[in-house]
């Protein structure tokens, strides 16, 4: 059974109700760990921080010497693997699932697993000499088989109230998504019913890498377990009915896409303002959960032309707002339409030990950001000064009171 089917299959109010993506993970790596007696998580000493320390009510970090009292549950048999090393750590994973076919997964602060890279990339290389290889063949013909590198990133470049700018880079994202591959999947789940659809797809990967990336503050959640399926098995994107107001044949004047959790809800915050402010302009959310070398969805599910222009229209601006670096999106959207239509938003660099908001604004990816888009388009000078004010009171308030006025 899939841990998807355990959640709700019907949502009555998107975005009533918040839960943590990161403690979902904790959960079901806690009950896969419980059945799998040779699961191993490689961690930094972060697993708390990351929100997934609910592994510890199943295992004991690994712990050769002496336990002082004061020691948190350590022994020689714990499959937590506790380290200040990031690059020791995805060694240790790679020799468990290349030498033991087991599952593994390593967590990484997301500003920190770029360290990785260059061992991910030699990873990658040793996955494709695996499929040209004669000796490395199944019985069947097929390339010898591997668990994923299944590679957990959270403590997000948004969501860095105390570190700041040091602990604020989506770049792994980017260093990925351009190795001309069919190798990596970067999974992007919106919520936490998506971050177990996102879990399920991992523990089911073979022979590749999978990134997936997710905060560990409380967010909405906004779709169900079968909607959350549906993305990863149809091409890793899906419209979001209850943030549009046109319908699947309409051709819309705007669409808002979303890639990431927190900048998914921003596009869904900023289609709920334009409806109120300009109920007449037809806008379809879209939300992407998945992407891979120069296509939205995974490496076996790829986004077709034609399911896109479904989804996009063939005319309309769309306004993305993106986890990571805005021209990394932009790129492969590109692939799909032309790149006049693409307005991509994202983090850019600007970085700050400050409120959640006021770090959105910082990189033009607020809900007001993206309406500005189009009432810039339309000459609404009106909404232009009220969106722009709301962005300047909420900076005032955070630098004062370091809180917001909106989240």
């Amino acid at each position: 059974m899939s841990y998807i089917d355990e959640m709700p299959d019907r949502i009555e109010n998107p975005g009533a109700e918040s839960f943590s993506p990161a403690r979902q993970i904790g959960k079901l790596l806690a009950l896969e760990m419980q059945k799998d007696p040779h699961l191993y998580l490689f961690s930094p000493d972060e697993t708390t921080s990351n929100r997934l320390d609910a592994v510890y009510d199943v295992s004991e970090r690994a712990f050769l010497e002496d336990i002082k009292i004061w020691d948190l549950p350590e022994s020689a048999k714990g499959r937590i693997i506790e380290l200040l090393s990031e690059n020791t750590l995805f060694a240790m994973q790679a020799g468990h699932v290349l030498g033991n076919k087991e599952q593994a997964f390593m967590t990484s602060y997301e500003a920190f697993f770029q360290i990785v890279s260059s061992q991910i990339l030699q990873h990658l290389k040793f996955l494709k000499q695996v499929e040209e290889t004669e000796w490395r063949k199944e019985p069947d013909g097929s390339p010898e088989r591997f668990p994923a590198m299944n590679l957990l990133s959270t403590s997000t470049c948004w969501r860095q109230d105390h570190n700041g700018f040091s602990h604020q880079s989506p770049a792994l994202i980017s260093t990925l998504l351009a190795v001309p591959n069919r190798r990596v999947n970067c999974l992007f789940p919106i919520d936490d019913v998506a971050a177990t659809a996102a879990f399920d797809f991992m523990l089911s990967s073979s022979n590749v890498v999978n990134l997936t990336t997710f905060n560990k503050s409380p967010e909405p959640r906004w779709i169900d377990k079968n909607h959350a399926k549906f993305q990863l098995e149809n091409g890793g994107a899906s419209v979001l009915g209850f943030a549009s107001n046109c319908d699947d044949f309409m051709e819309p004047d705007y669409v808002f896409l979303g890639v990431g959790d927190i900048t998914t809800r921003e596009a869904i915050y900023a289609t709920r303002i334009l409806n109120e402010d300009l109920p007449e302009v037809k806008i379809r959310t879209i939300n992407i959960a998945a992407l891979s070398y120069n296509q939205i969805g995974t490496t076996l599910n790829p986004l077709g032309l034609e399911t896109f222009k479904h989804y996009f229209g063939e005319r309309a601006a769309i306004i993305a707002n993106f986890h990571g670096y805005p021209e990394t999106l932009k790129s492969i959207l590109m692939q799909y339409t032309d790149p006049i239509r693409i307005r991509a938003h994202g983090f850019n660099e600007r970085g700050s030990t400050t409120t959640p908001f006021e770090m959105l604004a910082l990189n033009h990816a607020s809900r007001y950001d993206l309406a500005l888009e189009v009432v810039r388009d339309l000459g609404r000078e009106d909404l232009i000064v009220k969106y722009e004010s709301l962005i300047k009171l909420n900076r005032q308030h955070a630098r004062e009171l370091g809180t917001d006025i909106l989240v």
